[in-house]
């Protein structure tokens, strides 16, 4: 008669190492996976971060480029309708300045291009701790006092650091950060051939993150129609 084979099978200690190389599979492939994803959203971060920033510069490198000034008013007026005020702050500094780059959106409005646009830092309500640096454009340019004129606010760059802005005084050939043509003792009647802009913000990584650019102004002369 034929012996009986007997059956095979796994012992206990084959089963534990089987288990543990499949756990120690499956861990490997989880970390693989979640850093992948964490890496995939800290890089789409950094891009939408970078264009807001890309975006911001482009508008006040244009805000700057389209400023003017007029003698076609009241040179002794107390509120200038145009003006180019510039003075440092501790976080950015206290600007203001008539420019010709407003864009009429549609036919027939009771607007120009000219307006009038500040740069104002403010405290972001939504989180106390966050500090944005806030466009405001006064449409109708006038003689009053600039907190007695309707503006429309939009925020130009959130959970800034600091901004730095230089003007090139082409009389003395040096950079300064003041400008201001309301004072005698000033800049009165003329601007500055360029403007250095100067931005550090937070990266998504808390790092902080240095932007630099120039604005080139156009328009040299003040506008005079007087004969």
């Amino acid at each position: 008669m034929s012996r009986r084979r007997p059956q095979a099978g796994l012992t206990l200690i084959e089963v534990m190492i089987a288990s543990a190389i499949l756990a120690t599979m499956m861990a490997i492939t989880w970390k693989t996976i979640a850093n992948t994803s964490e890496t995939r959203i800290t890089f789409e971060n950094f891009e939408q971060r970078n264009h807001e920033l890309r975006m911001a510069m482009g508008r006040i490198t244009r805000d700057f480029e389209a400023a003017y000034l007029s003698k076609n008013e009241d040179q002794n007026s107390t509120s200038p309708r145009t003006m180019f005020i510039s003075k440092p702050a501790s976080k950015a500094p206290e600007v203001r300045f008539s420019t010709l780059g407003h864009r009429v959106l549609w036919a027939d409005a009771n607007e120009s291009e000219q307006t009038v646009i500040s740069y104002v830092v403010r405290t972001d309500p939504a989180t106390k701790n966050t500090i944005d640096w806030v466009r405001r454009e006064q449409r109708r340019p006038s003689n009053q006092h600039v907190d007695d004129e309707p503006a429309e606010y939009d925020v130009i760059i959130r959970d800034m650091q600091t901004v730095k802005l230089e003007f090139w005084n082409w009389k003395n050939l040096d950079w300064q950060d003041t400008w201001d043509t309301t004072q005698s003792d000033g800049q009165k009647g003329w601007l500055p051939s360029r403007v250095k802009i100067t931005i550090i913000v937070k990266d998504p990584g808390g790092k902080d993150y240095k932007l630099t650019t120039q604005a080139r102004i156009l328009m040299q002369e003040p506008l005079n129609f007087v004969q």
